[in-house]
This record gives C-alpha cells, structure tokens and sequence, in this order.
C-alpha cells in the first residue's frame, strides 16, 4: 500500500487512534499526521467564521443608535441628561480631555471607530446597566469590540481625570472640607465622612470564598471619604467582600497616610466659642470603625445619656453625607442595580471610572434630590466585634459630647430630635 493511502485512511480514522497504534507509526508518518490535522483544524475554523463583519453590525452607520439618536440627543438637553446621565458640555468636556488618548489609527481595512462614539458606549453601558449584548444591538458593534471600549475608556478617565476630579490632599482641601461640615452639618474640625459598601459582583472563576460576603452574595468592596458637596475625597477600591470596614480601612494607603501624618490635615485648633483645649481634625464614621484620635464614632448601646443621645445625633448629621454620597453615585451610575459581570479587575476599572465621572458630573451638573433619597444595591460593611478605642479617641469624643451639649457648641433644635 502506498504512502499517500496509508496517510488518507489515517486521517480519516484519527480520532479513534490509541496510544499503542500511535507509537508504533514511524516518524515521518507522525509528523506528516500532525500536519494534516492541523490544516483540517484550521480549515474548520476558517469555515466557522464566514463573515468578515456580520450583517447586523455592517449596518451601524445606518441604523446604530450613535447614528440615529446622539445627534437628536443634543439637542434636547434633559433628554440627553436622561440618557447619559450629563449635561451635553459635560459631555463636549470630557471627550476633549479623552481625544487624543482614546482615538485609535484608520487602516487600510476598516475605519477605526470615533472617539465621540467610543465615550458615548462607555457612559451609556455604565449609567444604564446594560448588559454588552444588549448594547451590541443597539449601537450594531461587537460583543468583544464594546467590552474592549468600555475597558479602555475606564481606564483613561481614571488616568487623566484623576488629579482634577480627586485631587492629591493638602490641607488648603482639608480646611475646605472642614468648613462645609461646620455650616453644613454643625460639626467643627470634622474633615470627612468615611464609609464602606459592597460592589455586587457575579462569582469569579476559582475565587473560592474571597469575595463572598456576610449578605451571601460576591462582591468588592468601596470604601470612600467624602465631604459635604457628596464629593469623594478619597476611595479605595478592590478589597475582597469577605472583608470589614475597619480591616478595610487598616490596609488602606489612606490609614497609613492619616497615621504617618502625611495627609496634610491642619493643626488642632480649639473648637468655636471656647478658648481651650486645642482638638485635632477628626473623620467620623460609623460602629463598623475603631474610635481613635482621628476617627469618632457614635456610643453604642441602648441604656444612653441625654448627652450621648445628642452627640449621636449630631454625629449622624455629619455621616448623612457618606450616604447620601453613595445613594447619588448608585443612582446615577446604574451599573450597579445589578451584578456586573466582568473579571474583578475589569470591574474595580469600572468602579474607578465612575468613582470620576461621579465627581466631574457633581462638580459642574450637580445633582437631582431624588437620586439621594435610596442607596440601591450597595451594602453596608459588617462590623467587627470586640472593636476598642483608644484612650484619647475616647477623651475626644467626650470633649465633643461636653462640647455639642454646652451653650457655645448646641443647636436649637437636637432634643427635639432625641
């Protein structure tokens, strides 16, 4: 029997090769089989994609909802803030700083997609919580071509929006952020509101229980610091959800930062109306956190004074902002109405992205009372147990608790809300 045949009846019959009839062929008939399996593989695969660019998508330019709608959007503001979630010149101002660093070259074979439409996917994927699929219909791009774009565009608006929309702290910003508290929320030397929640997530591959929560869902935690514009200050994104506030907080650059005094927070300085003694510029937060010098939190327990009963108060109305923070960024960014399912890396570049855009959007469009009025789909952090403060933490603490019960330091209207 010639070679040729041998080899024509081989392939044929390749899949019910054993082992033992495998190594008994000679050298060159392997090789020569290899070869020919590789060929017909590949000749399947070339066989299995028989459309460059699908029918569907080859129509963007007709029929895709870039081409049909962006342009009437614009020139219906509200409608384009509903859809968007932006004002039209926030819009015009963020595709001007991501230009240059989005566009991609045009090349013989196809024309690259604009960045005008790159940024109008991406704002539309995560202000709407639609899924790739769903977008892949409407705008007539490809599945794995928008998941790309979204990845890209996340990761631009972190890069080069990151020092204007969260600037590096000093202590010109802390005095700021400590004036906003004493107008706003009637809480001197406070310079931020801290809290953590739970970004729900679907399960990561071979993740085991790392990212599973007290709730029994996944998820990546956000912790933020924000003031009373319901500006973020500082985040810190990518913790396991199996984890607590304070761990969170403890392994956080901010901890660190805050301990090491390289944060730039002013001196401590006497609270109004009295002369002495000097109090340092506190965060406050909630039972999910250790007391200490830098950080209040409120008295626990059910069998309180009047005077404590009053510092819980007037600390929550300082922490309300924590809140009402992440109930506009839920809100407005409804990616997080559902879990998003990504790798958690791509995630954390989502959370990054709209952690920005919360920011640019709140700094120039403000915000709608109603995006405050219910957090959706963040969880709060578990406490942890046996957590005790410190010794001066808690000399603060009472300092204040004296302070907000004293006639130089209370409002007219806190027992009315004991």
């Amino acid at each position: 029997m010639k070679a040729s045949a041998v080899l024509s009846s081989d392939v044929e019959r390749a899949w019910l090769f054993s082992f033992r009839a495998l190594s008994k062929m000679k050298r060159e008939k392997k090789i020569a089989l290899v070869c020919l399996l590789y060929r017909r593989r590949k000749y399947k695969k070339a066989l299995a994609r028989r459309l460059w660019i699908h029918p569907l998508v080859a129509e963007r330019s007709a029929v895709g909802a870039f081409y049909t709608l962006f342009t009437r959007l614009r020139e219906h503001e509200a409608k384009f803030f509903n859809y968007f979630r932006m004002s039209v010149a926030t819009f015009d101002y963020l595709l001007q700083r991501l230009d240059k660093h989005i566009a991609r070259q045009e090349t013989n074979m196809r024309q690259a997609i604009p960045p005008t439409e790159m940024l109008a996917v991406t704002i539309r994927y995560l202000a709407s919580g639609m899924t790739f699929t769903d977008l892949h219909y409407a705008y007539r791009l490809g599945t794995s071509t928008i998941r790309k774009i979204v990845r890209d565009v996340c990761r631009e608006i972190w890069e080069i929006l990151l020092d204007e929309c969260i600037p590096p702290p000093s202590e010109k910003m802390w005095n700021e952020c400590e004036a906003g508290f004493a107008n706003n929320a009637n809480f001197p030397n406070c310079f931020g509101a801290i809290d953590g929640k739970h970004i729900r997530i679907v399960k990561p591959q071979r993740s085991g229980s790392l990212f599973y929560n007290y709730k029994n869902f996944f998820s990546i935690v956000l912790l933020a610091v924000v003031d009373t514009s319901y500006c973020f200050r500082y985040v810190d994104i990518g913790a396991y959800g199996k984890e607590c506030d304070s761990s969170v907080f403890k392994e956080s650059t901010f901890f660190h930062a805050l301990n090491s005094d390289s944060l730039y927070t002013p001196c401590p300085k006497c609270l109004p109306g009295i002369e002495n003694p000097a109090v340092p510029y506190i965060l406050v937060g909630d039972e999910a956190f250790g007391l200490s010098d830098k950080l209040l939190r409120p008295f626990g327990g059910n069998n309180l004074t009047q005077q404590q009963r009053v510092f819980n108060y007037r600390l929550s109305r300082a922490r309300r902002y924590v809140e009402c923070g992440f109930g506009i960024f839920s809100n407005k960014w409804r990616i997080f109405h559902r879990p998003i399912n990504v790798h958690p890396e791509f995630a954390i570049d989502m959370i990054k992205a709209c952690c920005i855009l919360h920011n640019l959007v709140r700094m120039r469009d403000g915000f709608n009372i109603g995006d405050v009025l219910e957090i959706i789909n963040l969880e709060d952090i578990p406490r942890e147990r046996n957590l005790r403060g410190s010794r001066s933490g808690k000399d603060i603490r009472d300092h204040f608790t004296k302070y907000f019960n004293s006639n130089e330091g209370s409002v007219p209207w806190q027992l009315s809300k004991i």
